[in-house]
């Protein structure tokens, strides 16, 4: 039995593929394309099903990508059964598509999520009556409690093709004549929840209320983020792992081409995971010790807002501004993502529909957007002359972030649709189910990201020790003296951004740099190229053709900007 879970956006239906499947489920792209979609398993009566979780849609009639998907693993799949998830808070409005679905003749089954939910609002669904009308079984469930599910899986072997007796009228009319006869709203007034909801999807106090919930979110995002790696994996990398490392340099005679490539070279006879841009040293600690810590906060701040219900109306409260840059609301989910770091920026554009968007999105992330190493060190350094130096480095990367976005919307062929989303009312989060989620996105972060950030880490070893950098950053030091006005010795610490941003900002400490320079070369690293785990993940979501051409407008645009402020800031 291949079971096939149907619905709109925000009914629940990934909650209850959540419920019914274990944390072994396999998330992958459908063929050609970048929408996701989950497979996963359960036993039931001794025989093993299989369940697919298959991209929310509104109609059968695609006006996007994620709906051409369902559609097309729907025709792909003749021999499933269909489990309809219907939202009991909103029938009228799910019940288009289960129209859509009865028409096509499949053996199904109709599932009533946030049955609760729909009580609290003064709703009620005569179930019985319904499931004579539509003549199929209908089942009331709650995702996020479990309420129902047992039930509902007992009566999977029940469904039958509908036995629906539609007019010539056409499906809203029946949808009108169904809700008539089996749908109750008792009047009541809102709790405070409910105006609470109401409230963040208007601009104000929406505003206001964005602001608070994003600076929580990034200040629990570094805390946790920072938490893990002071206090668990720097001490492992340092206590357990560089011994062993050690110990394998001893072994290989402590230099030589193989030793340099997987162990790194020596700093000061020790292994500075900062410098040494070994395999098994820098690049180990890269993708396990600097970005895993984070990927687990953002995944964890992310599922919580998630499952709370507070990301559709981030998306509607940012969706003006978003368009202007050719993208809608929901593109504002990468851009703070990478804030934190951009490796788990870029691969949230994922959500976005099209070619044009996804490209954007992660050119601006890459460019303007400094993870929170990179912020760091910049605090560091042009934070010693006070707040008018960060003031200086991050409001110029602002001011690009804007300009670049509405130039790239002009010039990247390709649409940005209008955002459609549902918002769903807040809930308290499951415990087990948000546990769930963020082992299954983790999971899936270790599989897609973790090989090609290794790969990364292994060609830029070899470009290092092979001399490519270094060549690089003398090639580079005309355009670095002249038009960005910094030192020659300035050029290296660029190039070297490409390994690990906030290490090349420290190899600007000891140049003496004025602040005019500060805020010039710390824009440039921010701008001029990705790291390498960031460039990594780049070139598997966008591809080489669109990486090239996002590597090439980050260099020409980080020259543009950084000659623009030698020009423009005074000298001193």
């Amino acid at each position: 039995m291949k079971i096939l879970l149907m619905g709109n956006p925000n009914v629940g239906k990934s909650a209850l593929f959540n419920r019914l499947t274990g944390a072994d489920v396999i998330i992958s792209n459908y063929p050609g394309t970048t929408v996701e979609f989950s497979r996963g398993s359960i036993k039931t009566g001794g025989e093993c099903v299989e369940i697919i979780d298959v991209p929310g849609t509104y109609t059968l009639e695609p006006t996007c990508r994620a709906e051409e998907i369902a559609v097309r693993i729907l025709e792909n799949e003749p021999d499933a059964i269909i489990v309809n998830v219907l939202t009991s808070i909103n029938l009228e409005r799910s019940l288009f598509l289960t129209m859509q679905l009865i028409e096509k003749k499949r053996p199904m089954l109709v599932v009533l999520n946030m049955w609760d939910e729909a009580a609290h609002a003064g709703i009620s669904i005569d179930r019985e009556m319904l499931e004579k009308m539509l003549g199929c079984p209908c089942m009331p469930t709650c995702a996020i409690s479990g309420q129902g599910i047992k039930n509902m899986v007992e009566k999977l072997g029940d469904a039958r093709i509908p036995e629906f007796f539609s007019t010539p009228a056409g499906r809203w009319d029946d949808i009108g004549r169904i809700i008539d006869r089996v749908q109750t709203v008792r009047h009541r007034h809102h709790t405070f929840r409910e105006r609470l909801a109401d409230a963040s999807v208007y601009p104000f106090p929406g505003l206001v209320v964005a602001a608070i919930i994003l600076l929580a979110s990034l200040a629990a995002i570094r805390w946790i983020g920072e938490g893990l790696i002071n206090a668990v994996l720097e001490p492992f990398f340092e206590n357990c792992w560089k011994p062993v490392a050690m110990h394998l340099s001893t072994a290989m005679g402590g230099q030589g081409f193989v030793h340099d490539l997987i162990v790194g070279k020596l700093i000061d006879g020790q292994i500075d995971y900062g410098q040494s841009f070994g395999l098994l040293t820098t690049g180990l600690f890269v993708p396990f010790g600097a970005v895993l810590p984070y990927v687990f906060a953002f995944y964890t701040v992310l599922s919580i807002l998630e499952d709370i219900g507070y990301l559709p109306r981030l998306a509607v409260i940012s969706d003006v501004v978003m368009h202007r840059l050719g993208l809608h609301g929901l593109a504002i989910m990468p851009m703070l993502l990478g804030f934190g770091c951009n490796v788990p920026g870029i691969l949230s554009t994922r959500i976005l529909e099209t070619r044009k968007e996804r490209f954007i999105a992660a050119t601006l992330t890459a460019i303007a957007v400094p993870c929170m190493s990179l912020q760091a060190m910049v605090a560091g350094l042009a934070g010693r002359h006070g707040v008018h130096g960060l003031l200086l480095v991050f409001g110029t990367l602002a001011v690009v972030w804007v300009v670049l976005g509405l130039v790239l919307r002009r010039l990247v062929k390709g649409e940005s649709p209008e955002i459609f989303v549902e918002i769903p009312p807040y809930r308290l989060p499951d415990l087990w189910c948000l546990i769930k989620k963020i082992a299954i996105r983790i999971k899936w972060f270790l599989k897609e990201a973790i090989p090609f950030v290794l790969l990364g880490v292994f060609i830029a070893d070899l470009l290092y020790m092979l001399g490519v950098i270094e060549l690089t950053g003398r090639i580079l030091s005309p355009v670095t003296t002249r038009i960005m006005g910094l030192p020659a010795d300035a050029a290296g610490a660029i190039v070297v951004g490409f390994l690990r941003k906030d290490v090349a900002v420290g190899m600007l400490a000891p140049l003496d740099l004025t602040l005019k320079q500060l805020v010039i070369a710390s824009v440039v690293l921010s701008m001029f190229f990705p790291c390498i785990a960031t460039f990594s993940v780049m070139v598997k979501e966008l591809g080489m053709k669109d990486m090239a051409k996002s590597a090439a407008i980050m260099v020409v645009s980080s020259i543009v900007v950084a000659g623009i402020l030698n020009l423009l800031l005074p000298t001193g």
